[in-house]
């Protein structure tokens, strides 16, 4: 059965293709980046296009979408996150995820509470919302009467894209395997570096790091395609970014610590966390390597991911390993103290912000005493960050 647009095998895979990147692009600009961080603004134009075309292709309510997105962030996990598979399992996670959206989306406090800002208009109450099935009815009809059997499969992989690549692959992978960026307090993971399949949201690990950046990828290797599209959705007036990962910033004049430099510190809290690992922990890894014997290096394998990694999200292997590295390598413990000792001074929620300059003042001091060159260093940059957007 022919419909009214017969195409080449090659033209249908073109239109699968196409129709399910519109939908990867609602989900990811519209309701994600949009509606469940506001990191981002759209033109009414192209909201109500994704929300027209996100009704067709996946059935799914805004603020369903939103309200159970923003408990995954708030409750990201634990118990009460709605798709962990770090507590309820990968496989679960990864071939269930569309069935524990559904079920999260019947918990009425879930909406109530995370749901607030979301489409409440006419359209959104008495269609998509009251009448979400009628919209995949409609593209099941409209992919018959143009593509004529072959609409069906088109159909379906349009129905089975977002339940595979976002409930299972962003849900399940991105909190499973990958790399991290960021040592945020979950489990995230950017699962590759080039996010141009799934909108971006292949850098999944950048996100939770900065929920509210509009912008995904953070370095010049990673590619953020749905960042692309918004660049140019800007270009035309049809978008406009309202946050984006700020910059650390320095002035190489400045060496000492002061308000800036609490400002920045805090703002830039996960950059300097890497920037740590980057300049401190590895070369000190690097140089107990190169001391090592046989037996000392195959203890150090796996010591590079344990020694930056956030303690909260540690397994009790883990920890037990750390604590014999630590045990065996005093540089490391010495570099991997003054990481912890660095963390928590920002998590001083009660402290005055003389006592935590203070306190940035005698970290520099104690960790130039050590003797230790990265970790001079590293201090001596530390005292030269200020604020984006500083002008002193």
């Amino acid at each position: 059965m022919l419909g009214l647009l017969p195409l080449p095998w090659w033209g249908y895979i073109v239109v699968i293709l196409a129709f399910t990147q519109i939908t990867v692009l609602g989900v990811t600009l519209y309701l994600h980046r949009c509606q469940a961080h506001r990191a981002l603004e759209l033109h009414p134009i192209i909201s109500h296009f994704f929300r027209f075309w996100l009704w067709m292709t996946t059935g799914m309510v805004t603020k369903e979408w939103a309200s159970i997105h923003r408990k995954h962030h708030a409750k990201v996990e634990t118990n009460e996150d709605p798709h962990s598979p770090q507590t309820l399992g990968i496989k679960k996670v990864f071939f269930e995820g569309a069935e524990l959206y559904r079920t999260e989306s019947r918990v009425k406090e879930t909406m109530e509470r995370y749901g607030e800002g979301t489409p409440d208009d006419w359209v959104e109450r008495n269609l998509y919302t009251k009448h979400s099935t009628w919209g995949i009815t409609l593209m099941f009809i409209i992919d018959i009467s143009l593509f004529g059997a072959m609409g069906i499969t088109i159909w379906a992989l349009q129905m089975a894209w977002i339940p595979l690549f976002a409930a299972g692959v962003v849900n399940g992978i991105g909190h499973y395997w990958g790399y991290r960026n960021y040592e945020c307090k979950d489990a995230s993971r950017n699962i590759v570096p080039l996010g141009v399949f799934i909108g971006g949201e292949e850098l999944h690990n950048n996100h939770h790091a900065f929920a509210t950046s509009a912008k995904f990828s953070t370095k010049w290797w990673e590619i953020d395609s749905g960042w692309f599209v918004i660049r140019c959705l800007q270009l035309i007036g049809l978008a406009k970014p309202k946050r984006v990962v700020p910059a650390l910033k320095m002035e190489s004049n400045k060496t000492n610590i002061d308000t800036d430099t609490l400002k920045a510190v805090i703002t830039h809290r996960l950059q300097l966390m890497a920037r740590y690992g980057r300049e401190v922990v590895l070369p000190a890894l690097q140089e107990e390597r190169k001391r090592a014997g046989k037996s000392s290096h195959a203890l150090l394998r796996r010591a590079k991911t344990i020694l930056m990694r956030d303690d909260s999200i540690m397994k009790s292997a883990q920890k037990a390993y750390l604590a014999t590295v630590l045990e065996n390598f005093q540089s490391l413990r010495v570099v991997y103290q003054f990481r912890i000792k660095l963390q928590e001074i920002w998590g001083r929620s009660t402290a005055s912000q003389k006592e935590l300059i203070e306190a940035l003042q005698e970290w520099c001091r104690q960790a130039e005493a050590t003797g230790i060159e990265v970790l001079l260093r590293f201090s001596h940059r530390l005292k030269t960050y200020v604020p984006q957007g500083n002008n002193s």
